[in-house]
């Protein structure tokens, strides 16, 4: 029987007490430092005169160095497991932070960030490693859910609250705070999660090396992967850094107004993560398909997309509510992808698309600012008509990878060995 048959295995309390809620601390600090920068992207920009594609490449380090990261921190779970990994760079997080908080310039700022992205660069997929080591993987979109839904709720985090305690404490001591918040995190793990034997852990460098490879020369990895990495690399790039900025700019509201839905979003995104993973499990105990479901998903959140980016008369906030919610069934893409390859090669498979949604991320983040120097920005605010231009290009990927996969069906699972 594979770990796919037990379709109604329960969670013991005592693993998710040792496994999953430690590393889930891990995860509510990944995403806050993730999303921060759209509440003080205008502090920071005043106060070392950043220009809007500095603002966008400051921002965007944390994706760069999570990206780059992504394949050797893969091969690191597969060998040495996520225990020891997620804590030992969780302490590369702390020391991000900290020169963060005390940057004079805009050279430390970036090289702060990507030190912080770098830290926090196994925190979702060492996570999914130990889930598929400890649970079984019937259950693995559940699991994910949830997990994905504590880290929501660090992103959650970073918006009104952060926008209430710029005002007592700054963005400095905040920054401070989190870097003791690390390395506490990192002590957790360290002493709580259990260890176990990891399948090819015996297998040479070159051997896990070629594996990655392997993972990314198969077209099933790509054509299930691709979809989630442009979709949910877009909703990074925005929720992380621009869509403060373009509620301001463009929708013209307050800083204030611009958090509260910047909350609305986030709010949304972390109970999407929860929904779909757990009907996702329970329509699958019942026959039906993930893959749908997934599909889906990514259709009502390229609508709302578009809606939110051209101008749609409904309310922002019911908008914002539909995309970070639909978005959330990208996070799909773990439970649909990891039994097509065997349990030993886990965190590479999680790790390779990873590698690409990070990819995209940057690369969005990045090239709105880009374009948005193209044009005039006025009193402090940036041109409509560079928000136009950045996220039409985006819409147009992500019509490329949709009509890809509308068309797929997924062909039968590899058993897990």
């Amino acid at each position: 029987m594979t770990a796919f048959d037990a379709r109604a295995a329960p969670l013991p309390v005592r693993l998710v007490a040792a496994v999953f809620l430690p590393f889930a601390a891990g995860y509510f600090l990944s995403y806050f430092f993730r999303n921060v920068n759209a509440v003080i992207a205008k502090d920071l920009a005043r106060e070392f005169a950043l220009s809007p594609a500095d603002l966008g490449l400051l921002t965007s380090a944390y994706f760069v160095a999570f990206a780059l990261a992504q394949i050797p921190v893969g091969v690191l779970l597969d060998r040495y497991g996520p225990r020891r990994v997620v804590a030992t760079l969780l302490c590369i997080t702390a020391l991000g932070a900290l020169a963060f908080g005390t940057a004079g310039g805009f050279g430390t700022l970036t090289l702060a960030r990507a030190l912080i992205g770098l830290g926090v660069s196994a925190c979702l997929m060492g996570a999914i490693k130990a889930f598929t080591l400890w649970f079984p993987l019937s259950r693995l979109a559940t699991i994910s859910g949830w997990y994905i839904f504590i880290g929501a709720v660090g992103g959650l985090a970073a918006t009104a609250p952060v926008e209430a305690a710029l005002g007592v404490i700054g963005w400095r001591a905040m920054f401070y705070g989190l870097a003791g918040a690390c390395l506490a995190v990192a002590a957790l793990i360290a002493t709580l999660v259990p260890e176990k034997p990891l399948p090819g852990a015996g297998a040479t460098w070159g051997e896990q090396f070629r594996g990655v490879g392997q993972i990314m020369r198969r077209p099933l990895f790509w054509r299930i992967v691709l979809p989630f990495v442009i979709t949910h690399g877009a909703y990074q790039a925005l929720q992380g850094l621009w869509l403060g900025p373009w509620l301001t700019d463009v929708a013209g509201f307050a800083r204030e107004g611009a958090a509260k839905l910047l909350l609305v979003c986030a709010t949304a995104y972390a109970i999407g993560s929860v929904a779909f993973g757990t009907f996702a499990d329970r329509m699958a105990a019942r026959g039906y398909s993930r893959l749908a479901l997934y599909k889906g998903g990514l259709l009502v959140s390229f609508a709302a997309f578009v809606a939110i980016a051209f101008g749609a008369t409904v309310p922002h906030a019911a908008l914002l509510a539909t995309y970070g919610f639909s978005v959330m069934s990208g996070a799909l893409v773990f439970a649909l992808i990891t039994p097509h390859f065997p349990v030993a090669m886990s965190g590479r498979v999680i790790t390779a698309l990873n590698f690409g949604m990070f990819t995209a991320s940057f690369a969005f983040q990045w090239g709105i600012g880009a374009v948005l120097r193209v044009f005039p920005t006025v009193d402090g605010r940036y041109a409509p008509e560079g928000y136009a231009a950045a996220l039409l290009g985006i819409a147009v990927l992500q019509v490329a990878v949709l009509a890809w996969v509308l068309p797929f069906r997924e062909p039968a699972q590899r058993p897990a060995t």
